[in-house]
């Protein structure tokens, strides 16, 4: 029964990936065909776009920076106002959290106007 769970797993992952990069190919080739320059295939600082990884680590560390200090901020008013860890823990860990993802999208609207 698990090897059928992982072996369906495998099948949809590979079929994810064979069905992205076919359908890329195939869209670049039509593109080719008509006559588009194959510079709009490359992302970098060209043109203001920025690449996936550097938009998705800023907004990744901003994340975990605002979910560390919200651990902190929790334990500070469990300990120092005696209130419920049951209730500060998930309400400051989502709040912040929240505001770290805001943060994070300003910078990144900012870092995208820049150029």
């Amino acid at each position: 029964m698990v090897g059928v769970v992982f072996i369906s797993l495998f099948v949809v992952i590979f079929g994810i990936f064979y069905l992205f990069f076919s359908t890329r190919n195939k869209e670049r080739l039509a593109l080719i065909e008509k006559g588009a320059e194959a510079s709009i295939f490359i992302k970098g600082s060209q043109g203001g776009t920025y690449s996936f990884w550097k938009v998705f680590l800023l907004n990744l560390s901003v994340l975990l920076m605002s979910i560390g200090l919200a651990v902190f901020i929790a334990s500070f008013m469990v300990h120092s106002f005696s209130m419920y860890e049951e209730v500060a823990y998930p309400g400051t860990i989502f709040l912040m959290a929240g505001i770290g993802l805001f943060v994070g999208f300003t910078l990144t609207k900012k870092l995208s106007q820049e150029n």
